[in-house]
């Protein structure tokens, strides 16, 4: 039973921070563009010669 009187206060701030933490990402436009990704991958800009190794 005191178990409870730790572990629901934690859960309850890992929920927020989660919470806080989506928001965040959301008003800063990390969800504006998803179909950008995917079709970025497919675009070759060295396609002037052969991919250089370092």
């Amino acid at each position: 039973m005191t178990a409870l009187v730790y572990l629901i206060p934690v859960a309850l701030l890992f929920g927020l921070g989660s919470l806080a933490a989506f928001l965040w990402a959301l008003k800063n436009g990390q969800y504006d563009d998803l179909d950008g990704a995917s079709a970025r991958i497919l675009i070759d800009r060295d396609s002037d010669g052969p991919p250089s190794h370092r």
